[in-house]
């Protein structure tokens, strides 16, 4: 088990003599988020194993993208190997009590855990844009599609329901134009592409129903542990907008469904997003304000946000400001942008009289940290160089086996296996498109009937003959158009087959 006591989640630690340094991460603490950064292989995936089953531990759920595919041995035990024996003892640490974690696994392509979906409308033309890489003008056209879809009232579920809208208002463009504004087909084009290369990417298993219901993430045990909630990322990363996309609607998702609780105990569920740096790459500037809006308002919605990545320049200064707990990895200064990310990490941690912590960054090995974390007042503590609490589950993946049964006995088994393709909006232009179809073959036959039937004696000029001629023309009329109808699908069909033997 993790060591959990009054002070908190205890994180990481160094022996001094007879005494320990110790880390705690408060619980009360931890909504007001965090930073844990390093370069590659120094530690960064322990520490965040550490910290979800700390969580865990005191009841906490919470939700970690696998990046690396080496997460999931959370839901196992660990054991003593000869290399983690070695390490202890040099350490000076003592072994962990080896337990397992509660965990579901989640995957947005829906092969290696539950598949995890959002509709179209939720996510929103803002997200959608970034995850399409649209420009301004591009994602204002986008904007416009939404618009006039809710004004119609269609339904945006999945990507076939948008690429119709889209192709809807660029057919119709002119019939928009004076009420929603110029709508050109350069950017309806670059639209349609963009969704595209989405689908080719596997994101359109992402967009439909059921929906993901956040609820379903926030669960405990039966113990009382949080479950650890584990999405499978490490093919999904082939595709990096799509994975940064649905992080920010998971965040944002958070921010309007949870109620306001202020300042709690402990997070209603901890977050943490792993390869920060994709979310901010490139994002324009309307995006970074509203993740920095959102990272400062969740807050008092109970849930903390820990952002990992390499580099703390990564992260932009609106939104680093508000994460006050810091885990700092080792850094190599070996270009100017390295020193500057070092002296940037030194220049916001807490100073420690004894510690240079730009050298010290520097310099640390593997697994071990510089550590600042809120103390009961929300100050944060001085930097203390010490090495991260070794995890007490199972260090590196589980097998396709155990991952099979993990999926079965979940509690989310079978409830977002089965997608649901109501009709929306793809359905309704389609049925307005055949029954306008239907609408103009019926009047074009009614014109060819009519004429025929005119040039067999049909015709309806007034005259005052007999009754006997008015009979003779009234079947006339009758034979005529029944003939008309025969020698009109008699020619159609020659056409049609003819044409079909030609291809």
């Amino acid at each position: 088990m993790p060591f959990v006591s009054q002070e908190g989640i205890l994180l990481a630690q160094r022996a001094q003599s007879n005494a320990f340094i110790q880390c705690f991460l408060r619980p009360d603490k931890a909504n007001r988020h965090g930073l844990i950064t390093g370069a590659t292989g120094t530690g960064k995936t322990i520490t965040l194993q550490t910290l979800a089953e700390g969580f865990s531990q005191i009841g906490v759920p919470v939700f970690m993208a696998d990046i690396k595919g080496d997460l999931t041995g959370i839901a196992l035990p660990g054991t003593l190997s000869d290399k983690l024996a070695k390490v202890l003892e040099h350490r000076k640490l003592s072994p962990p009590d080896f337990s397992a974690f509660p965990a579901t696994i989640w995957d947005v392509l829906g092969e290696q855990g539950h598949p995890v979906r959002a509709t179209v409308s939720d996510l929103g033309p803002l997200l959608l844009a970034r995850m399409l890489n649209l420009n301004e003008t591009q994602e204002g056209v986008l904007q416009l599609v939404f618009k006039i879809a809710d004004d119609q009232g269609l339904l945006l579920l999945d990507l076939k329901d948008l690429r119709a809208m889209c192709q809807q208002v660029g057919d119709n463009a002119s019939q928009y134009t004076t009420q929603y504004g110029n709508i050109s087909a350069a950017s309806i084009g670059a639209i349609q592409r963009g969704l595209m290369q989405i689908e080719t990417q596997g994101g359109d298993r992402f967009f439909g129903e059921p929906m993901l219901n956040i609820a379903d993430m926030m669960q405990t045990d039966g113990s009382g542990k949080g479950v650890v909630n584990i999405l499978a990322a490490d093919k999904l990363m082939q595709s990096p907008r799509l994975y940064a996309t649905f992080l920010l609607w998971m965040l944002s998702e958070l921010f309007e469904t949870l109620p306001e609780v202020g300042d709690v105990e402990k997070p209603k569920l901890v977050f943490f997003f792993d390869e920060a740096h994709l979310l901010f790459a490139d994002a324009p500037k309307v995006l970074i304000e509203r993740i920095e809006l959102v990272v400062r308002l969740v807050r008092s919605k109970g849930v903390g946000v820990f952002f990992v990545t390499q580099n703390p320049l990564d992260i932009p200064d609106t939104v680093l400001a508000q994460l006050s707990n810091r885990v700092q990895h080792a850094l190599r200064a070996f270009t100017p942008r390295d020193q500057k990310a070092v002296k940037s990490a030194a220049d916001t941690m807490r100073p420690n009289p004894g510690l240079d912590v730009a050298a010290a960054i520097t310099e640390l090995g593997v697994g071990e940290a510089l550590v600042s974390l809120l103390d009961d007042q929300g100050r944060p503590s001085m930097t203390e160089r010490v090495f991260i609490v070794p995890p007490a589950s199972q260090i590196g993946p589980i097998t396709p086996d155990q991952r099979r049964t993990l999926l079965q006995t979940s509690v989310v088994a079978g409830i977002y296996e089965k997608t649901i393709d109501r009709a929306s909006a793809f359905e309704a232009l389609q049925g307005q498109t055949a029954a306008a179809q239907t609408a103009a073959n019926k009047t074009s036959e009614n014109s060819i009937m009519d004429g025929i039937g005119d040039m067999l004696g049909g015709g309806t000029k007034r005259s005052r003959a007999g009754v006997g001629e008015q009979l003779l023309k009234s079947a006339a009329n009758t034979i005529g158009r029944e003939v008309g109808k025969q020698l009109i699908r008699g020619v159609l069909g020659s056409l049609f087959g003819s044409s079909r033997g030609r291809r």
